[in-house]
């Protein structure tokens, strides 16, 4: 059905990890039923109005601990503790503002979504506007006693940048207030405090990245301040992984305002951009992970035991809730996919260095392989479930600006001659299936054997799933001699055999299987129209996508089918093959017959048509398996699922495809019935 394409990632958004703001009122019911002493929200936001700054802070750090458990935040809504938080901001006292920020921006993290548009429908987008303000105006006039200390007035800041990226993250509305206020100055006035607070930095330089964006009006008004700030970022040469984090979000930034460059500087930015995302991929997580790990241990040998119960305990709430972090089903947001993705890092207690050097490395990663997925996608919206052309050539089933639409969707390679040049001088092709291997044992190991670290594990498999994804996408907009010709393809081949094929059993984690098996869908492809031979045998493909047709996620399904229909075709013109086309053209049409969903019918109907089309070996499975009835029994059927559930259920595009399929597979039938009379 034509090259697969790879959906864009936009940045991830939080996911609601608790309650959302909808099911309050069922909280609250449940509340009354245990009574006001079972829920700490009254008594910790009554302390806000206390006279005392102690008091007020005690408060605000108290909820900022207890949101990060989610069951609790309805009970914080509920009592309306965003406006009791809001003028807890501007207060005369920089602690309690430190902690008043820093809880609104977990219940930010911890709350999800709604939970933000929530906080933006209260105005705290005001108070918090008024904070940024301030806290840039006093960066050089706060009194620091030791060049070893921190800047209070920087402290402040951070909290309130990073509840400002989430808010703009989850909230159009934020968005659009961030651009009306101006508010892009004040966050580059942060990234610029990198030489001295890279923590500030990495949380301007998140929300740089957020709303940056597809945010033509933003970008509009983008400063050349703006742009040296991050190109004096990408020129820093400090080592650490937190730095890292920092160049490699300061290059997606400026990968999202490339259409506002100076024409001039467009060059010398992408080179810049790829450069950074290489050099970043170059690192070894698992090599630095065991380091980092036991530079920890070294460092707890050598100091007394630590002694705040509650930067333990908050460490532990943060650990838990990394722990229990999963993507969740993506979610659309303007038109185009959303990939949802839980980041508890920030909530990690000062004192953990290694392990935030740690969760930095695998942030850098996993977020430099998903902006060069997005450098190999165009601009256009997709669809994120179907994004496939039908092989029909008839323009005549849909309107012509939806079948344009599906062809220009399709077009071979996406990527600009510099793009393209750029990410071959940089080898990123050959790094980002290196970064495709499982995670090396030696840092998984030392991952579990602590609870702290034990979120990591989770973290080097998404770098992996991302790899993948990215590899895949790399295939769809590059040709096969760039990719280092026949001999590389087959050896990417053998390796993602080996990522599916080398345990006992095919491994069934849905993100992972959604990743390799579109990237082995792209290979197949471009192998097949090569004419390479391929090292997987027709058995192993069969179990894989028996594993496949069992996942819930529908482009895995839709992907598994899509490769029977690519390896069927390829062994149809082949002697001696039609057995193994039998298995081939049973398990289409076992799929075509049973799956709840018509986009996966379609793909499996659309691969049988691909198997079946020509040749005398496939012809004689076609008797054997008795294809003409049985597509003659499917083909009511299908159109009147097609009649029932498509204008409901399904995108205009998926339609016009769907359309295509039923005209061919009428077509089709008839071609099998002359061949039956011959």
């Amino acid at each position: 059905m034509g090259k697969s394409r790879t959906t864009k990632f936009k940045r991830p958004q939080f996911n609601a990890v608790g309650l959302p703001v909808n099911a309050v009122k069922e909280a609250d019911l449940e509340e009354e039923e245990l009574g006001e002493e079972s829920c700490p929200a009254a008594e910790l936001l009554e302390k806000l109005q206390s006279p005392s700054a102690d008091v007020r802070e005690f408060g605000c750090a108290s909820i900022s601990r207890v949101v990060q458990q989610s069951q609790t935040i309805p009970g914080f809504l509920q009592r309306d503790a965003v406006r009791r938080l809001g003028p807890m901001l501007l207060d005369s006292s920089l602690a309690v503002r430190e902690t008043a920020t820093g809880a609104l921006r977990n219940l930010s993290a911890c709350g999800g979504q709604e939970v933000c548009e929530d906080m933006v429908k209260h105005d705290v987008m005001t108070p918090l506007t008024a904070l940024l303000r301030e806290c840039c105006a006093g960066f050089e006039n706060a009194v620091v006693q030791m060049k070893e200390q921190k800047n209070p007035v920087e402290d402040v800041a951070n909290e309130a940048v990073h509840l400002l990226w989430n808010l703009c993250e989850s909230s159009s509305q934020a968005l659009s207030m961030f651009n009306k206020a101006g508010l892009l100055h004040v966050v580059v006035q942060c990234l610029e405090r990198h030489p001295h607070n890279v923590e500030l930095a990495i949380s301007a330089a998140h929300c740089l990245h957020t709303v940056t964006e597809d945010n033509s009006e933003l970008l509009c008004s983008m400063s050349t301040a703006a742009l040296g700030a991050l190109e004096n970022v990408l020129l820093s040469s400090q080592p650490s992984m937190a730095h890292t984090l920092l160049r490699t979000l300061a290059a997606g930034t400026l990968w999202n305002m490339k259409g506002s460059l100076p024409a001039a500087r467009q060059a010398q930015a992408l080179s810049a951009v790829v450069a950074t995302l290489s050099k970043c991929l170059d690192l070894d997580s698992g090599t630095l992970i065991p380091e980092l790990r036991q530079a920890e241990e070294d460092r707890h040998r050598n100091a007394p035991a630590a002694t705040d119960a509650e930067d333990q305990a908050a460490g532990e709430l943060a650990v838990n809730e990394m722990d229990e972090e999963e993507e969740a089903p993506q979610q659309k947001r303007n038109g185009k996919a959303v990939k949802i993705d839980n980041d508890f890092s920030d909530l990690l207690p000062r004192g953990k260095e290694e392990l935030r050097e740690a969760t930095a490395l695998l942030t850098a990663q996993q977020t430099s392989l998903e902006i060069i997925v997005n450098m190999c996608c165009p601009d256009d919206p997709s669809d994120d479930e179907w994004e496939e052309e039908s092989s029909s050539d008839e323009s005549d089933v849909c309107p012509d600006s939806l079948c344009d639409g599906v062809s220009n969707l399709m077009s071979p390679l996406c990527l600009s001659a510099e793009v393209h040049g750029a990410l071959i001088n940089h080898s990123v092709p050959e790094k980002v299936l290196k970064k495709t291997e499982f995670p090396r044992t030696q840092a998984t190991d030392v991952c579990h054997q602590n609870p702290s670290w034990r979120g990591l594990i989770k973290r080097m498999q998404r770098v992996q799933s991302r790899a993948l994804t990215c590899f895949h996408s790399i295939l769809s907009s590059m040709d096969a001699e760039s990719l280092g010709g026949a001999a590389a393809l087959q050896g990417a081949a053998q390796h993602l055999s080996t990522l599916v094929f080398g345990a006992a059993e095919i491994p069934k984690d849905e993100e992972f299987l959604e990743a390799v098996i579109s990237a082995m869908r792209s290979l197949l492809q471009m192998i097949a129209f090569k004419n390479i031979p391929q090292c997987m045998t027709p058995q192993q493909l069969m179990s894989l996508s028996e594993a496949a047709t069992r996942c819930d996620v529908v482009s895995v399904r839709v992907n598994a089918v899509a490769i029977l229909g690519i390896t069927g075709s390829t062994l149809a013109k082949e002697k001696g093959t039609a057995e193994t086309l039998q298995m081939i053209g049973n398990a289409l049409l076992q799929v075509a017959t049973r799956d709840a969903d018509l986009v996966v019918n379609g793909e499996a109907l659309d691969a049988l048509l691909d198997v079946f089309a020509d040749g005398d070996e496939a012809e004689k499975a076609a008797k054997n398996i008795q294809l003409l009835p049985a597509l003659k029994a499917l083909h009511p059927v299908f159109k009147a699922k097609i009649r029932k559930e498509g204008k409901g259920k399904y995108n205009p595009q998926q339609l016009c495809v769907l359309d295509n399929i039923k005209v061919n597979l009428r077509r089709f039938i008839g071609y099998l019935e002359k061949l039956v009379k011959k």
